[in-house]
């Protein structure tokens, strides 16, 4: 996944657990587990109700705030739609991973 300069800096600076080369997560593998992890965050989140697609909605729209191209906006949320669609989506093989880094 194509990461931003600062995002790579704060996965870079995060201190690592024993045993372990992925930040998030346990065990074995990468992260898993949404609907518990999500239940213990709720208990500890002073806030409404949310759904993860409340965190979706919310980065397409500041990143149309900021003016980033609709197509971009999809492919950093995966979405296969619009651009992406159809022959379109056959024809088109970028991956737009210096924008969506960006």
């Amino acid at each position: 996944m194509p990461l931003s300069p600062a995002a790579t800096v704060i996965l870079t600076g995060t201190p690592r657990r024993a045993g372990r080369d992925l930040v998030f997560g346990e065990g074995v593998g990468g992260f898993s587990g949404w609907s518990l992890a999500k239940a213990a965050l709720d208990k500890r989140l002073p806030i409404e109700p949310w759904r993860l697609h409340d965190l979706r909605r919310t980065a397409a729209t500041r990143m149309d705030d900021l003016g980033v191209l609709p197509h971009v906006i999809e492919a950093v949320l995966n979405h296969i739609s619009g651009h992406k669609a159809g022959v379109a989506g056959i024809d088109n093989r970028a991956t737009y991973a210096a924008e969506k880094r960006a």
